[in-house]
């Protein structure tokens, strides 16, 4: 805990400690992607892509490339997307030879093949009131400084009522990822939010380290920077405040069993392709509660350099 409690003070940032100014003048000859995994996000992808351009294309030029990466969505995300302005890839005509898998790891996965940048940003395209903030906190740390391979964002997440309040890292993250940080990647638990979306990577660092897949993936990714890299390469931004759509407790659960099966993957014994898990579910047909099961599998995609390589 003492060396998490260090990193935490000397690698937390805010938002609004980088000027975008400033950063256009650090980025020079790097080019910057903003990578944004989409599935049935008609009602918020076109604005977020939208502030994008208009902000830190046209205005600033700080990002070089909107990249949406479509997971089979069944609404418009990406005509949306395209006509404000992003590029957009189905996520099975991407490296269509290893097959496709749902979830969002795949997506943020298939986005590392299609990328140009020489740093990459994952943002959600579930954010509602989205601002150029979000880029510009979480690019100010690597382009400012040569050491950073990796920056996590934090936020306040409010409910759709009620005053803006900190929610600490959300229910899966405070009830099951925190306890498992604490107990197998301690170096880990000075992150607020260690399955939060949104964050940013020099491409370098991440086409190197396989991929979990589902919501495994952001701490699958995390745990991975930590061995290559070390904890002094990583840090974290304060992005203020976020809106943005809750889960129910029924997806909560599933997510659940897949952060737990990264873990599983990346800090059990042996070397495993995958995880399986089977968790007891409850339904009230009319009167009647019904017990039922759900079985998830969380695999691992190869580090994506291994397969763009011949």
């Amino acid at each position: 805990m003492r060396d998490a409690a260090a990193w935490f003070d000397t690698h937390t940032y805010r938002f609004d400690q980088f000027d975008p100014a400033a950063l256009v003048a650090a980025k020079r000859d790097t080019r910057v992607s903003v990578l944004i995994p989409a599935r049935d996000e008609a009602a918020t992808v076109g604005a977020i892509v939208t502030t994008l351009h208009s902000e830190l294309m046209d205005r600033v030029p700080l990002v070089d490339e909107i990249i949406v990466i479509d997971s089979h969505s069944t609404d418009a995300t990406a005509d949306i997307a395209a006509e404000a302005g992003a590029t957009v890839f189905h996520v099975d005509e991407v490296v269509p030879h290893v097959g496709s898998r749902p979830g969002k790891g795949e997506a943020m996965w298939k986005a590392l093949a299609v990328m140009t940048g020489d740093i990459g940003i994952y943002l959600d395209a579930d954010v509602q009131e989205f601002t150029a903030d979000f880029v510009i906190g979480l690019l100010g740390p690597l382009l400012l400084e040569d050491d950073l391979v990796f920056v996590k964002a934090f936020y306040d997440r409010p409910w759709s009522s009620g005053p803006p309040r900190s929610s600490g890292g959300g229910r899966v993250t405070e009830l099951v990822a925190r306890p498992l940080i604490l107990d197998r990647t301690p170096l880990l638990s000075g992150f607020v939010q260690p399955l939060a979306g949104e964050c940013a990577f020099r491409a370098d660092a991440l086409l190197t380290i396989p991929f979990v897949s589902d919501y495994g993936v952001d701490i699958g990714l995390m745990i991975d920077v930590l061995r290559e890299h070390g904890l002094s390469a990583m840090a974290q931004v304060d992005l203020g405040l976020r809106r943005h759509r809750h889960q129910d407790l029924a997806a909560l659960s599933a997510m659940a069993q897949h952060v737990q099966a990264a873990f599983d993957l990346r800090t059990a014994p042996g070397v495993r392709e995958s995880v399986e898990s089977t968790a007891v579910v409850f339904h009230r047909e009319g009167t009647e509660m019904r017990m039922g099961e759900r079985t998830t599998t969380t695999v691992q995609r190869p580090p994506m350099r291994d397969v763009l390589t011949p």
